[in-house]
């Protein structure tokens, strides 16, 4: 079985030239024009040319390229192409470009184009530089290689099964979304409290509230919980069954509800030392609440 004979390849390295050497197509860690990623590549490619390349790169024999220097060194480099193709190490192989190498340390694995999409991805979702929708859709794309269910996804990875799922569901945010996400830092968490509405045009408010008030978690996480439940408590009055007095006494209350979560955001603000002051009075239209923030708060 690949995944068992894996643990016992002889770590042998070999020197291959850089263009000998084929991405795939669709590989997930490439993120053109983050500015972030190309300092570190940068960096990485500095090392290289200091200390050179210290962890080989995983590749496989192309067919037909058993004669080529891929697997002879001592050939010298064939002008027709590639002779194997990555499964592991693109930033390592784009670094050593950049710092002008002309080969690089590999290892050769005995795999085909499936098994190598399956070790790729695996080798990815172990990098720390990943974003969380980047590991999103590497989870995706290891559960759609392999046909394996969220379970198995979960063992093969050594994690739960509820972490699997949870990751998969922020792949239902759209691109927007998720770039309007990563750009205010917001987190996993923050995403999965905005997926608590189904639609694009219900989360899309939401989101910009988020974004635009610099929401902590636990601050997103209750935004939303308040707004479902004036949503649902809006739904349960409008229902034709409900009796004018139980009406009455179920808008009182909210009423209250609602009065204790100024008063409570109130003195959550004076613990923090802003001087705010919170004032309310009953006029012949309702009830008028006034908020002061100081300017030097």
């Amino acid at each position: 079985m690949f995944w068992g004979s894996l643990n016992e390849i002889s770590r042998v390295v070999r020197e291959v030239p850089i263009g000998e050497i084929e991405i795939p197509e669709g590989r997930i860690r490439r993120r053109e024009g983050d500015l972030q990623a190309e300092e570190a590549l940068r960096s990485l490619a500095e090392s290289i040319r200091r200390h050179g390349v210290v962890e080989p790169l995983l590749v496989r024999r192309l067919p037909g390229a058993s004669g080529d220097s891929a697997s002879d060194p001592s050939r010298p480099p064939r002008e027709s192409g590639p002779t194997c193709a990555l499964i592991a190490g693109e930033r390592r192989l784009r670094a050593a470009a950049m710092a002008e190498r002309t080969t690089v340390p590999c290892v050769f694995v005995e795999a085909d184009a499936a098994e190598s999409a399956v070790l790729a991805i695996v080798e990815n979702l172990h990098r720390e530089d990943l974003n969380l929708f980047e590991s999103a859709a590497a989870i995706a794309s290891l559960v759609e290689v392999t046909g394996m269910t969220q379970e198995q996804c979960a063992r093969r990875l050594g994690v739960s099964q509820s972490y699997v799922a949870n990751k998969l569901r922020l792949l239902r945010l759209t691109d927007e979304e998720r770039r309007t996400i990563l750009e205010n830092g917001l987190t996993e968490r923050h995403s999965r409290a905005l997926l608590r509405f189904p639609t694009e045009a219900e989360r899309r408010p939401v989101l910009a509230a988020m974004a635009e008030r610099h929401m902590n978690v636990a601050a997103a996480e209750e935004y939303v919980e308040s707004l479902l439940c004036a949503a649902s408590r809006a739904a349960e009055l409008r229902r034709a069954d409900v009796r004018p007095e139980t009406r009455e006494r179920m808008i009182v209350r909210d009423m209250r509800q609602f009065y204790g979560s100024i008063e409570r955001a109130v003195d959550v603000m004076r613990k923090t030392g802003v001087s705010v002051e919170a004032t309310r009075r009953e006029t012949s239209g309702g009830v008028e609440i006034s908020i002061l923030v100081p300017k030097s708060s």
